[in-house]
């Protein structure tokens, strides 16, 4: 499939200088990466895909956690791949990590890995950079093997936080053309409804990033446990990160 070229050539010229210092800088910011994948819970032996899998941070620490697992990641920025290929190259992890170039919204995995679908699908902060992210999300969930999981970690809306760290947050974000999305749990909702899903959807460190996790093994995971099980271990959840924020 082709790739939105004025798309690529936007995050090509955003981060053909960050790469360098990518991962060193966002880490004090790009908060929730670790626990979506301290939740993938990969089977073992199990695909993994990572949609805009920028530097490769989170597809190496996934396959740290999950050493049974072979990890996929698809950026459409032909300079982050560079900087991911040599990180991967680095920690080792060549033959356990698989890249390619493309765009979340049509990617093949076919075409590009010779995968049709995957037990584990993930987004991390890169839902609010794509143009067409709804289109992201349904093309992600077509990726999704019987039972598996699509999960993600963004910006949320700051709502346990003050209005001006809201506002100055989204004035530097938009210089690195992130948007967070306010409707972002009504379309994941409508997706797990669609797609006969469980939606688990958290607000992380006082609504400064959120936590959205589509399982479409629920209904067989949990089917024997009472209907509120997931509502009051989302609300226990909730409460044990808004503590650890302070």
């Amino acid at each position: 499939m082709t790739i939105d070229k004025s798309s690529a050539s936007l995050m090509d010229k955003t981060y053909k200088n960050q790469r360098h210092f990518y991962d060193l800088t966002r880490k004090h910011y790009l908060f929730g990466r670790d626990h979506l994948i301290r939740n993938l819970s990969a089977p073992r032996g199990g695909t993994v895909l990572e949609l805009g899998c920028g530097t490769g941070r989170n597809l190496i620490e996934a396959a740290k956690a999950y050493p049974s697992c072979k990890f996929f990641g698809v950026d459409i920025s032909s300079q982050m791949l560079r900087t991911a290929e040599a990180n991967i190259h680095k920690a080792d992890l060549s033959h356990r990590i698989h890249l390619a170039q493309g765009d979340a919204t049509r990617v093949d995995p076919f075409e590009k890995f010779g995968i049709e679908t995957f037990d584990r699908v993930f987004f991390s902060y890169c839902v609010s950079m794509i143009s067409p992210w709804e289109d992201a999300l349904k093309n992600a969930t077509k990726l999704l093997a019987k039972g598996g999981q699509l999960s993600l970690v963004d910006f949320g809306q700051q709502e346990r936080l003050p209005g001006f760290f809201k506002l100055l947050l989204e004035k530097w974000l938009s210089r690195f053309h992130v948007t967070p999305r306010p409707n972002l749990q009504q379309v994941m909702s409508d997706l797990a409804q669609a797609n006969s899903a469980k939606l688990r959807f958290l607000p992380l460190y006082r609504g400064y990033a959120c936590y959205a996790e589509l399982d479409s093994s629920f209904y067989t995971r949990f089917m024997e446990k009472p209907a509120h099980h997931d509502l009051l271990e989302t609300q226990n959840e909730s409460h044990r990160e808004i503590r650890k924020a302070g």
